[in-house]
């Protein structure tokens, strides 16, 4: 295996290997392929091959087409076609393979060799008919990135990661068919960079941008209006932003409804309630924050804690959202801290007879055990006793409650500070 892809194949060997009746039967039914028949004499084709519309040759030592018309014969019906991982180094190969699949909806040609390669004139004609391509780590130049554009006029998905891009070469014609643009785990630091892809791409509804150590958003209001008027979802994870001014110029994308930011500098002083909750008060138009619906609830609550958060802050360092929501809830008043702790310890009295004496109950002991911590005070053994519950707190006498059982937890009795406990001599 080593040697051949030390030599390289063609997609011809690879799908006449793969597709072959040993290694993938054929099978009966509407929509599962096309069926080969045996092909010319010298055809590497064995006695059929099924070939579904998608196919996958991801790592598989592919270095060039192959013969020509094998190709057009294979891959007529072929809508999906996934070339990632293989040893492709030359477009000129690609072109070949392109120019015979005239239905080619998808093609991933991540992970190939791509580095300084380029187009002959008229070549890119053959991508004309894609909608989605996918050229992550293949280092290909933004020259190409344009050559390939300008060819394919419904290109709606277009993924550029790990391609080390530490700028944006902008393109003299526009891709507004373009919709989806994943071009994260780059070094696109500086704004001016990214802004470019706003002018070249003006229908883009979706921008991930995860993994770039974005480091500012510095634009104008009416000017981030204009660079990305469509923009719906962006995905800022991991970028260097580390001021809240960056994140309210979010809210001049004038679509803008999901965004993606974690792991970026600014949050990582708050715990996670805090993140969410500032996060969604100073972006009151998003309804998807990383992944979760925001709902008119949770934005209530966010905009209200928002507003005590700040209760604090000087006047001149208050932010402009502060004032935006005090106008709407008014100045709220700090919440009361609750201890929802429950009790450990209640100060009780103990009534024997004509005698009361303070006592101090640790509730998690049992009947049993209060019963012995009684023999000090009423001078009996806890066998010689009956000892009752009395409610105090309810304001009206209610009938005391004997404490019968002594595995019993005394926390069970919702004893509380002021309640009475009773000692009654047992009778003979």
């Amino acid at each position: 295996m080593e040697s051949e892809e030390t030599e390289g194949r063609t997609l011809v060997q690879v799908i006449s290997e793969k597709y072959s009746p040993e290694n993938f039967p054929y099978c009966r039914g509407p929509g599962v392929g096309v069926v080969i028949r045996t092909s010319p004499q010298g055809s590497p084709v064995k006695d059929r091959l099924n070939l579904p519309s998608i196919l996958v040759l991801d790592g598989c030592g592919i270095t060039e087409a192959g013969d020509e018309e094998e190709v057009a014969t294979f891959c007529a019906h072929v809508v999906e076609l996934d070339l990632s991982h293989n040893q492709l180094k030359d477009w000129g190969e690609i072109s070949k393979i392109l120019c015979n699949i005239p239905n080619l909806d998808f093609l991933n040609l991540s992970m190939n060799p791509l580095r300084g390669s380029s187009l002959e004139p008229g070549a890119a004609e053959a991508f004309s008919g894609l909608r989605r391509l996918v050229l992550n780590n293949t280092h290909v130049t933004w020259d190409m990135v344009h050559a390939l554009t300008r060819e394919i006029p419904e290109l709606e998905e277009l993924f550029l990661c790990l391609n080390e891009y530490e700028s944006v070469s902008v393109s003299s014609r526009l891709c507004p068919s373009l919709r989806l643009l994943h071009i994260t785990d780059n070094q696109l630091q500086d704004w001016v960079e990214v802004r470019k892809l706003g002018l070249m791409y003006p229908g883009l509804m979706s921008l991930i941008l995860a993994n770039n150590s974005l480091s500012c958003i510095h634009e104008p209001e009416d000017s981030l209006q204009r660079l990305f008027p469509n923009l719906r979802s962006i995905n800022l994870h991991n970028s260097g932003l580390s001021r809240w001014e960056d994140i309210e110029k979010l809210n001049f994308f004038p679509k803008l409804q999901e965004v993606r930011l974690m792991g970026i500098p600014l949050l990582q002083p708050y715990t996670d309630q805090e993140r969410r909750c500032l996060m969604v008060a100073h972006l009151p138009h998003v309804t998807v924050l990383n992944g979760s619906v925001v709902t008119d609830g949770e934005r209530e609550d966010a905009e209200r804690f928002f507003i005590r958060y700040h209760l604090d802050c000087p006047e001149d360092e208050l932010p402009q959202r502060y004032h935006t929501l005090v106008a709407r809830y008014g100045r709220l008043a700090p919440l009361a801290e609750v201890d929802l702790r429950p009790l450990s310890h209640v100060q009780v009295a103990v009534r024997s007879g004509d005698q009361t004496e303070p006592l101090e109950l640790r509730l998690d002991q049992t009947v049993a055990d209060l019963k012995k911590q009684l023999r000090s005070v009423v001078q009996l053994p806890p066998n010689k006793i009956r000892v009752f519950y009395i409610d105090r707190q309810l304001g009206y006498p209610l009938e005391p409650q004997e404490m019968k059982y002594g595995a019993r937890a005394l926390h069970s009795y919702s004893i509380r500070d002021g309640d009475e406990i009773l000692v009654v001599p047992k009778t003979q």
